[in-house]
């Protein structure tokens, strides 16, 4: 992604998934920035097609109005350049993601994690953890479980209108927020150029180690000082609510929120509700909010 930044403004016009660029950790990274105040860095999903702005685009706007957002395309995803033999795992995508806060000059962020990026939330908090204000976990991998049927469709995507579409029903359980245009949409962007092959290198069969590999370990969990705020679907095919309760009781400062009538996409089937408790959650802390360390 080497465009400059006249052509990058002209791209962002016609697609709102490019934003703003910046080298994170070497990786010229595709991010959105907005919004002033406290940061909140909001990490995506692993689905395929997936960028920041997909995934996010629905609760940006009104968080944008209480916090700084800076949403990124993790490498592999979206408008990131995917270097030739990139190696995707938790490293480089941690490596990134302090990178991009480095290049911003941002000390301290509160941090929320989808699925995936609720997996690199806690690697993060875990690594780094004066780096961290607030965390939340929404739909969040990160703990020893057995690979569900949903995530395992997932990862073994092969792109046809078809096939995205039967994602689309296993990530809602609004049926009606999958529509045919929905599935044509997201199974373009998993065909663009170079999408579906860093997908499909990062998560081959056997899939059951991608999940232990992103797995943190327990007693690092429950030693996390942050507060921490996790969010669950309960009818979530995709990532088993399990996980959300096994979260909430390994971190010490955890509060649960489960949202009934909702699967793996709680910030699009409840985007409201969604940018309301997330948006109150960080401003609780205020902007001294004493370090978790000290």
């Amino acid at each position: 992604m080497s465009a400059s930044s006249c052509e990058r403004a002209a791209m962002s016009e016609q697609n709102p998934e490019i934003g703003r660029s910046t080298a994170a950790a070497g990786i010229r990274s595709n991010y959105h920035d907005s919004g002033t105040g406290h940061a909140l860095l909001m990490l995506h999903g692993s689905g395929p097609g997936v960028s920041a702005w997909a995934n996010w685009r629905l609760v940006m706007p009104a968080l944008v109005q209480r916090a700084r957002v800076i949403a990124p395309d993790m490498v592999g995803f979206g408008f990131t350049e995917r270097p030739a033999g990139q190696v995707y795992d938790m490293d480089a995508w941690v490596g990134q993601a302090v990178g991009l806060l480095d290049a911003l000059q941002i000390e301290r962020t509160d941090l929320v994690g989808n699925s995936f990026g609720g997996a690199l939330a806690l690697a993060l908090a875990i690594r780094h953890p004066r780096r961290v204000r607030r965390l939340v976990l929404m739909g969040s991998v990160g703990v020893p479980f057995e690979i569900t049927p949903g995530l395992d469709a997932v990862w073994g995507y092969t792109p046809s209108l078809d096939n995205m579409r039967a994602l689309l029903d296993l990530f809602a359980w609004d049926r009606s927020l999958v529509n045919d245009e929905l599935a044509r949409l997201r199974y373009e962007a998993s065909i663009r150029p170079g999408f579906q092959e860093s997908f499909a290198a990062m998560f081959p069969a056997p899939r059951q180690r991608w999940v232990d590999a992103m797995a943190s370990r327990e007693a690092d969990l429950r030693a996390l000082p942050h507060e921490t705020l996790v969010i669950h679907g309960r009818d979530d095919r995709v990532i088993p609510l399990a996980n959300s309760l096994t979260l909430a009781d390994w971190i010490p400062r955890a509060q649960l929120h489960v949202y009934g009538r909702c699967g793996h996409w709680t910030q699009i089937e409840h985007a409201a509700r969604f940018a309301r408790l997330v948006g109150d959650f960080v401003a609780e802390a205020g902007a001294d909010e004493p370090h978790p360390l000290n």
